[in-house]
């Protein structure tokens, strides 16, 4: 039995025996079945040509998969006097990158934006010990390998603890959610793409679906806006390498939204 990934968008699936006959994020308007068909990858495959690379993005410890790999995002190691938590989630698990988390205190949980980025969470928890993983209760249905570590939370907010708050602010998935963090050196928001770091590294842009090119409406933005209006920041830290707006980020969160909104008007 094999939890097999999908090839496109590099979400892992329940352990069967053959691959499955379709991958239903990629079936979804908001991604695409890759041109040459759906294709699948074993975990073992994909470690043959792949690894992790392990790295510093602005301050913080990152974990992304070299050559690049399906979507391509980097996870995010929110180090805190709490307990650690890793942002978003990679296709891949090597003993070199939980080493690296271990020698900075262990993980005590992983929360994910949303189903883009589900990738290989069951295996990272499993990798220390089975620890939660928080998941918006809006985004149950993209789950494609159910596991008991699982956290389908309700409601607006979770704190997981005094330095960390999960916000869910909606946007291109209903339970899509992004991680506050207050901590020195600057509050700041993980965000996957949820709000999504243009390469001027000032602003973000809001989509419905990024790779198809379809805009985000005005009440979903006005959502996101309103969930993060009573917390400060000073960065977001975006879903790729160094796509993070370092400074005055709230500033440019607030331009952001009302430029997005008159343009769409």
């Amino acid at each position: 039995m094999t939890c097999f990934l999908c090839l496109q968008c590099g979400v892992q699936f329940t352990a069967a025996a053959a691959p499955p006959d379709h991958c239903p994020i990629c079936e979804d308007e908001r991604q695409y079945v890759r041109w040459d068909g759906q294709a699948w990858i074993t975990p073992e495959e994909l470690a043959a040509g792949h690894r992790i690379v392990i790295k510093d993005d602005a301050g913080l410890l990152g974990f992304g998969v070299e050559p690049r790999f399906a979507i391509g995002q980097r996870a995010l190691l929110a180090q805190t006097a709490y307990g650690n938590v890793l942002w978003d989630c990679i296709s891949m698990v090597s003993d070199e990158a939980v080493a690296e988390i271990n020698r900075r205190g262990g993980l005590a949980a992983i929360a994910i934006s949303h189903c883009h980025y589900y990738a290989a969470m069951v295996e990272w928890s499993e990798a220390f010990g089975g620890v939660p993983i928080y998941l918006h209760a809006d985004d149950r249905k993209w789950i494609m390998r159910p596991h008991p570590a699982v956290v389908s939370w309700e409601g607006e907010t979770r704190v997981l603890s005094p330095a960390l708050t999960l916000i869910r602010c909606g946007g291109h998935f209903a339970g899509g959610q992004v991680l506050h963090w207050k901590r020195e050196g600057g509050d700041a928001i993980l965000a996957g793409d949820i709000l999504q770091v243009t390469p001027t590294r000032r602003h973000v842009s809001f989509m419905y679906s990024y790779p198809n090119y379809i805009p985000l409406n005005a009440a979903k933005v006005l959502g996101i806006e309103a969930a993060l209006e009573p917390f400060a920041f000073d960065h977001i830290y975006g879903a790729w390498w160094n796509q993070n707006v370092i400074g005055d980020a709230k500033t440019g969160f607030a331009a952001s939204v009302a430029r997005y909104l008159a343009a769409i008007a």
